[in-house]
């Protein structure tokens, strides 16, 4: 790839060969040496067929909003459009969070920091509720895009939810500060109004939804366990918590996954072409 060049000498312990296909490929991970930016475009939706479909894995950084219209498709259709609606916006999270780590380690190898590297550590370390570096770098983490593509169509049944069509929201995310902007539940706990968050986009409710998986203690195995497989079907009974139903949404997860072959996604990510060097 030509935009990594003339980083090749740096990057070099990091670079791993692609048999079969004679390129040099720097994954986001291993960008040690610079962040990179996105030059994400926001579509708001109109009609259904503005929707681009996947074809190869590299990703164009679309944020799609206002994703109506998936009910008049067929069912394979629907599918095969909220996946390529979601997916631009779980590589944007991704990244975003592979960029602010690459940032904390950094920190960690500079001897001297500036008030800006420290606010900027402070902010981070508040937002993950982390209290030294490498607790904040153990914290921060995402997973695999088959897991979070399956937990997005169950939760927002295939982007047919209300809190997904009017707020972005993949994950029903509730909220407790008024001053957010959010939306009501159409149900409620006793007397009890559910406030669940509204977003600009969907990038931003999959950032919420990875920072959940990275604070709450009932997440606590699943952190340890991301940290040494990237493999679906071993992370999955780790989000056991992440509904009432436990176990028995676990199972649905991975069915979720066979049926739909998610894990054909795992390997896409960002085309290069929308990144800048920062």
């Amino acid at each position: 790839m030509s935009y990594l060049k003339h980083h090749v000498k740096r990057l070099v312990p990091y670079i791993i060969v692609l048999a079969g296909f004679g390129l040099l490929y720097v994954s986001n991970r291993y960008l040690a040496g610079y962040t990179q930016g996105v030059r994400a475009e926001t579509v708001k939706i109109t009609n259904i067929s503005q929707i681009l479909p996947l074809t190869n894995r590299y990703v164009r950084p679309l944020l799609y909003t206002h994703v109506g219209g998936l009910a008049t498709l067929p069912t394979d259709k629907a599918k095969q459009t909220f996946i390529s609606a979601v997916l631009p916006a779980v590589l944007v999270a991704r990244h975003e969070l592979v960029m602010l780590k690459t940032q904390l380690v950094r920190l960690g190898e500079s001897r001297r920091w500036s008030h800006a590297d420290s606010v900027m550590y402070q902010a981070t370390a508040q937002r993950f509720r982390a209290h030294s570096l490498p607790e904040l770098l153990a914290k921060i983490g995402t997973l695999p895009n088959s897991i979070v593509l399956a937990q997005a169509a169950v939760e927002s049944g295939w982007g047919q939810s209300r809190i997904f069509l009017e707020g972005n929201n993949l994950f029903g995310i509730w909220s407790f500060d008024p001053k957010e902007p959010r939306l009501a539940a159409g149900n409620t706990r006793g007397k009890r109004v559910i406030w669940l968050r509204s977003y600009s986009n969907m990038s931003e409710s999959i950032i919420s939804y990875f920072e959940i998986l990275s604070t709450a203690h009932a997440f606590k195995g699943l952190r340890e366990a991301r940290a040494g497989t990237a493999d679906p079907f071993v992370l999955l009974p780790y989000l056991k918590n992440f509904s009432e139903r436990r176990s028995a949404y676990t199972r649905q997860l991975k069915s979720m996954i066979r049926q739909n072959d998610l894990t054909r996604f795992d390997d896409y990510e960002l085309d290069p072409e929308y990144l800048f060097e920062k």
